[in-house]
This record gives C-alpha cells, sequence and structure tokens, in this order.
C-alpha cells in the first residue's frame, strides 16, 4: 500500500529503479532512498468575493531532510495530487545532490485553478495554505518556491504569513519573493537563463554555431520565455514557442521579445500571431537544433522521440520525456539530451543563493549571482559530460546516478536513528 499514486509518481518511481539497477543498489536500500520522509495533506478554506466558503485541497511532500532542509517550489494547478507532487518532490531531490545544494527536495501545490481566483482570493488561499504548512516548515526544515501558477507576490503572502505567526520578519522561509522582501536579483529568470545555458554547451559539443541554429520552445511562462529570449541573445532563430491557448511556428523566426511582452500584458500566447498556429502536438516534431520543453511533465513519449528532429532536447521542465521516449532516444545517438535535473537546475541554484544572502543579510548583485550560477551550471555539466562518456550511459541515467549515489552515501554516513 502507498499514499502515492498516477503517471507522474509511477515514471519517477520507474526512473529511480532503472538507476538503482544500474548502481546495483541492493533492494532492502531502495524503498528508504525512494520514499518520501512525510506527506502532508491541508484543507484550505477560504472567503471567496461572493460570500461563498470555498475548500481547496492543499499539500506539500518532503522527500528527505538528509543534506539539510527540503526545497522546492509550490504550485497551484487545478490537476495537483499527491501522488505528482511526490514525484517532482524526489526530481528535486536528485536535482539538488547533482548541484551540490545542502537540501533535500520538496514540493507543494494546491489543487486549484489560480486564473479563476480575484487577487484578494489569491491571497486568502496563499495565506490560508501556509498557514496550513506552518507546523511542518522553516528556514531549516522546508523552503518554499515558486512554481506553475504562482509567483513573487505568492511568496511574498507566504513569508508575511509565516513571519507574523512566530512575530519576526524571517525572509529565508521562503525563495523567489520580490527583491524589495529579501530576494535576490537574478531569481526570476535563473531557470531560463540556466536551460539556455546548458542549450549553448550542448550546442557547442555538437560543433553548431547559435548563429546558424534555431529552437523551438514548448512552454511560455516564465521559464519558457527567458529561455527564448537567452537563446535569441546568441543568435538563435526562435521559430517555435507555445503555451496552453496555442502553438506558434514560422520557420523564418519569431520577434520572441514581442512575444515576451505580449504574453506579460494578456497573460496568454493567444492573439499574438494566430496566422502562425499550428497544432500543440505537431510543434514538437518539427524541425529545429534546440527543442526546449519547459511546460508540464512527461509531453514527450515515445511515439513523438521516435518522430523528433532536433539535435538537442534542453528540458526546462521536470520530467518532459517519458521512460518509454527514453528508451527510443537511446536509438538515436544524434540527439543530445540536456536532462532535467542538470538543465533546470538554475532555479533552484538561485534560491539557494537567496537563502544565503537571506541568512546572512548581506546582498550579492546581479552580475555576482550570474556569474556563481554559471560556474555552478558547468560544475554539474562536466561531471555529468564525464560520466556519461566514463560509463557508457545516457546523460540521464548519469545525472540521476549522481545524485542518487550523493543522497545514499549521506544516508549510509549519518546512519539510521533508532
Amino acid at each position: 500500500m502507498t499514499l502515492f499514486a498516477g503517471p507522474v509518481f509511477e515514471m519517477a518511481k520507474r526512473q529511480f529503479h532503472i538507476i538503482a539497477d544500474h548502481l546495483e543498489i541492493p533492494v532492502d536500500e531502495r524503498e528508504r532512498l525512494l520514499m518520501p520522509k512525510r506527506a502532508i495533506a491541508v484543507s484550505c478554506p477560504i472567503h471567496m468575493d461572493d460570500g461563498r466558503t470555498a475548500v481547496f485541497q492543499g499539500f506539500r511532500v518532503q522527500h528527505h531532510l538528509t543534506l539539510g532542509p527540503a526545497k522546492g517550489g509550490t504550485r497551484f494547478s487545478a490537476n495537483v495530487d499527491l501522488g505528482e507532487i511526490a514525484a517532482l518532490a524526489i526530481w528535486m531531490s536528485w536535482k539538488c545532490a547533482l548541484a551540490e545544494l545542502p537540501y533535500g527536495g520538496g514540493k507543494g501545490g494546491v489543487a486549484v485553478d489560480p486564473l479563476s481566483l480575484s487577487l484578494r482570493e489569491l491571497e486568502n488561499l496563499s495565506r490560508r495554505y501556509m498557514e496550513e504548512m506552518i507546523p511542518f516548515v522553516g528556514p531549516r526544515t522546508d523552503i518554499m518556491a515558486p512554481d506553475m501558477g504562482t509567483n513573487e507576490q505568492v511568496m511574498a503572502w507566504f513569508m508575511d504569513t509565516y513571519s507574523m505567526n512566530k512575530g519576526v520578519t524571517i525572509p529565508e522561509i521562503v525563495t523567489g519573493k520580490p527583491v524589495g522582501s529579501g530576494g535576490t536579483l537574478g531569481r526570476r529568470e535563473a531557470t531560463g537563463h540556466g536551460v539556455a545555458f546548458l542549450a549553448f554547451r550542448a550546442l557547442d559539443r555538437l560543433g553548431i554555431e547559435p548563429s546558424r541554429a534555431t529552437a523551438i520552445i514548448q512552454g511560455f511562462g516564465n521559464v519558457g520565455s527567458h529561455a527564448a529570449l537567452g537563446l535569441a541573445a546568441r543568435g538563435v532563430r526562435v521559430t517555435g514557442i507555445s503555451d496552453h491557448t496555442i502553438a506558434l511556428y514560422d520557420a523564418r523566426g519569431l520577434d520572441v521579445k514581442a512575444a515576451a511582452a505580449y504574453a506579460a500584458r494578456h497573460g496568454v500566447l493567444k492573439g499574438f500571431a494566430d496566422a502562425a498556429a499550428v497544432s500543440p502536438r505537431d510543434l514538437l516534431t518539427l524541425p529545429c537544433d534546440v527543442l526546449a520543453p519547459c511546460a508540464v511533465e512527461r509531453v514527450i513519449d515515445g511515439e513523438i522521440a521516435a518522430k523528433l528532429q532536433c539535435r538537442v532536447i534542453a528540458e526546462g521542465a521536470n520530467g518532459p520525456t517519458t521512460p518509454e521516449a527514453d528508451e527510443a532516444l537511446a536509438q538515436r545517438k544524434e540527439i543530445f539530451v540536456v536532462p532535467d535535473i542538470l538543465c533546470n537546475a538554475g532555479g533552484v541554484i538561485v534560491s539557494y543563493f537567496e537563502w544565503v544572502q537571506d541568512l546572512q543579510q548581506y546582498f550579492w548583485s546581479r552580475d555576482e549571482v550570474m556569474d556563481k550560477l554559471e560556474r555552478a551550471l558547468d560544475r554539474s555539466w562536466s561531471k555529468v559530460v564525464e560520466r556519461a562518456e566514463k560509463d557508457g550511459v545516457s546523460t540521464r541515467t548519469a545525472a540521476m546516478a549522481i545524485g542518487v549515489e550523493r543522497v545514499r552515501e549521506a544516508k549510509r554516513a549519518r546512519g539510521l536513528f533508532p
């Protein structure tokens, strides 16, 4: 029996067992490494604008606390469930370990469509969710961050709610806050910047000049838009972009600055260049050098993987490629995969920088933040590429093996408390 179910959790579980087989981890060690330490489910009743009381289901999963506090985003999405949150917390553990951050993986969420709420209702729900989480989180226990459907403002409400409960301002309880409330310069664009930075590393490895390269970005939220802007700034022609409302493709290239400005103004891409609309699924298989899935899990399945016409997959989203797709990609040596726990680690790396700055009450310039981020990503990139070549395995296997090994070694060193 397990609390956790669903396709996303089953995918995380299957990925782990593939790595455990590769590392020859004994069966009796696997459950302790895989299963989350703590899972919390809460009801969040709030007053709605029309006078009703509505109740929303909230979750938080802390995968492990062996290396330090749990760390991970909180998403507001209508489809959130405990299995998905657990899978995301597990992936965050391997991601933090790969980047050598002193964190275990965490993740949270509320089952709600945030676009259906007024600003007042969103504030009420954000504050109520944090209020329910106060017994289980803290700057040395579990540190929240933004994710799909949440943003800097939600983090400010989280921080204020926690601080009011404790009677003193505690900015280090969350990351991804507004800069004026203890946030760090560079956090907003960190994940997308990292996706673009590592895509350039992959292009260089394949001998492809950025000025001659093309890219398709699936998902045009915070991560995807900044990845597109970062790629375009180095001369890459962005031929395709999409969000949940529309997918656009133009072989001549799209104006990503204009698209980002339009999406910021209207909240969606629909209406920006509707004449260039294509099927969202077909967008993934159109020709390009860099394909960056930056939306949700499981968008590249076995069927899509067999049809891909890209040279690099830069995984800005968590878990965008299914195990069946990985099997197909193993036969396609011409495609280089920058796996999610490496490719989208920029967000948690800069979140770590924010936490450190809040603890020290000493803040860095944006140039310092981005320089430290790129050096951290370079270290992880080198480790993954070297491990993949040394062991003759895929980059995903190499990245996950490094992460799982670090968590396993820490658990073995600490032992098992009676």
